[in-house]
């Protein structure tokens, strides 16, 4: 099983980004392999919109399983569809989700957002 999360920095032990389609980068844990690996999300964090669509895509393209987030817009919804499972993370840090969804201890992310369009990453920030 192949479990993405997204997080602000590439250290298993950062915070789970509150962004989905615009955090910088994403924590990708292969559960057979026991590995931890990060994929920077430049794409989709510097595109004008769109920026939930792009990431999503990028972690289907990576058979992600499973995605663990705070919110999700609609549209990045669509994409992920039937091919990943969506969890609502936890106030923890990125291998402490991974290690509560193993446990069974994190809940589907039932509500997804209608996004944040036209809010395209402020320069500077």
């Amino acid at each position: 099983m192949i479990i993405a999360v997204p997080v602000d920095e590439m250290e298993k032990t950062s915070p789970v980004c509150i962004s989905f389609g615009r955090a910088p980068f994403y924590l990708i844990f292969d559960d057979e392999k026991k590995t931890f690996d990060y994929f920077d999300n430049n794409s989709a964090f510097n595109a004008q919109g769109g920026a939930g669509i792009k990431a999503a895509q990028s972690l289907v393209d990576r058979n992600v399983d499973v995605v663990i987030t705070y919110r999700c817009g609609e549209n990045a919804s669509k994409v992920l569809g039937g091919k990943a499972k969506i969890y609502k993370a936890e106030n923890a840090n990125a291998k402490m989700n991974i290690e509560m969804f193993i446990a069974g201890n994190l809940q589907l992310l039932n509500k997804v957002s209608p996004g944040l369009h036209g809010h395209a990453q402020q320069s500077g920030k």
